[in-house]
């Protein structure tokens, strides 16, 4: 068989198995989560985001301040 030809069909042979270990690993996490309960329920977990800073020292924006934006330059 020409080289290229069998580069190919395992390229493809390579593709499809990890698809199928794809599709297992998506049906072994849904069925921990059906045994667990934890599908399908809307509850909020109580999870409570930090505030990520605006600004590299660590500040935030406030929203009252204007930000304004220089005038266009004119050649010379």
């Amino acid at each position: 068989m020409h080289p290229e030809i069998l580069r190919q069909v395992a390229g493809a042979q390579i593709n499809d198995q990890r698809a199928r270990a794809q599709r297992g690993r998506v049906a072994r996490t849904l069925a921990k989560a059906q045994r667990s309960g934890h599908y399908g329920t809307n509850e909020a977990d109580g999870f409570v985001a930090p505030r990520v800073p605006d600004y590299v020292d660590g500040s935030f924006r406030a929203d009252d301040i204007q930000i304004e934006v220089p005038a266009a330059r004119t050649a010379a």
